[in-house]
């Protein structure tokens, strides 16, 4: 039965390692990187996305991807977190196109950067004609560079938006294994796998997937392309997401293979095609002396882990 409320127990799946392929980061706290790390969370993805209002000049995208590649990165670093990115216009923000046409142009700049796993996340919103021009001129620059394509697919009239992503990747050429669709459901996950797609399932509050449904989906359709993501962010959302759904998994009867799978391996094949992910480089030694640009995330000599449990902040 759906809904019955089960308190989080890490140690259900205590030294599992986890991945997950969207989360957006930049929104997120330094107690989230060290929530994520103390659930086992070793790896991560952080596409390209829309900011919650309108980026309004080319210097601003300029600035957010090199934070992506640059200091997001080392944060993430500074909490044993290897952090990747994927790169590209979002389809809301392509829908302005006198400045996606100048984001078109520096895109180049930055997707053959150290780190970059993909083009995304990419996709239709309100499947407009200017969502698909700029959909279908990234799925170029993908196959020009060989990197695998992050698939947003709509909120609204989901699994039209869904077919109409696939058809257009069809169309330009790419394979279907190099193609992750994200934020899928129960409408459309069987096309997706059916075409030879990678299926992607956002575990969102509300908006997109519960994890007890992901468990069923799972059960129905099997572990193999299927995988799980929080795409936490600056919403009411979760970076526990992953290691959460990994936990249901395990209560619910799933095998540990099939959970790693879903939670971690399946996502580091799909991007690891992109040449610049590589599991030998996750758990890396921590130094958190290192500086980024003369930047650190400890601020005037503080501590790496302060006492929470204190009410006294000294």
């Amino acid at each position: 039965m759906m809904g019955e409320p089960e308190a989080f127990d890490i140690s259900a799946v205590k030294g599992m390692k986890f991945f997950d392929p969207h989360v957006h980061m930049t929104s997120r706290t330094t107690d989230d990187y060290q929530a994520m790390a103390d659930a086992g969370i070793v790896g991560l993805i952080e596409p390209a996305f829309w900011l919650g209002q309108p980026r309004t000049g080319l210097d601003s995208f300029r600035d957010y991807y090199s934070s992506l590649v640059g200091w997001e990165r080392f944060r993430s670093s500074q909490f044993g977190i290897k952090h990747y990115c994927t790169i590209g216009l979002n389809s809301r923000e392509a829908n302005n196109e006198s400045l996606a046409e100048q984001v078109m142009e520096i895109l180049p700049l930055f997707i053959y950067k150290e780190g970059v796993v993909g083009i995304g996340e990419i996709g239709f919103d309100d499947q407009t004609a200017a969502e698909e021009k700029y959909y279908r001129l990234q799925l170029e620059l993908a196959k020009e560079a060989g990197l695998p394509v992050q698939v947003h697919t709509p909120h609204r009239d989901k699994k039209k938006g869904t077919q109409r992503s696939m058809d257009i990747a069809l169309e330009h050429g790419l394979d279907p294994y190099q193609v992750i669709i994200d934020h899928n459901n129960e409408e459309t996950v069987k096309e997706v796998l059916d075409r030879g797609f990678w299926a992607a399932f956002t575990i969102y509050p509300f908006t997109k997937m519960g994890n007890e449904r992901m468990v069923e989906i799972v059960k129905q359709y099997g572990a193999e392309r299927i995988m799980v993501n929080s795409a936490a962010d600056w919403g009411i959302s979760d970076p526990l997401a992953v290691p959460k759904t990994a936990a249901l998994m395990k209560l619910r009867g799933l095998s540990d293979e099939e959970i790693e799978l879903v939670t971690y391996r399946n996502a580091i094949t799909a991007f690891a095609q992109s040449g610049q992910l590589d599991e030998a480089d996750f758990n890396a030694a921590v130094d958190l002396t290192e500086k980024f640009e003369g930047n650190t995330i400890l601020r005037g000599g503080q501590q790496p882990k302060p006492d929470k449990s204190s009410i006294i902040i000294s």
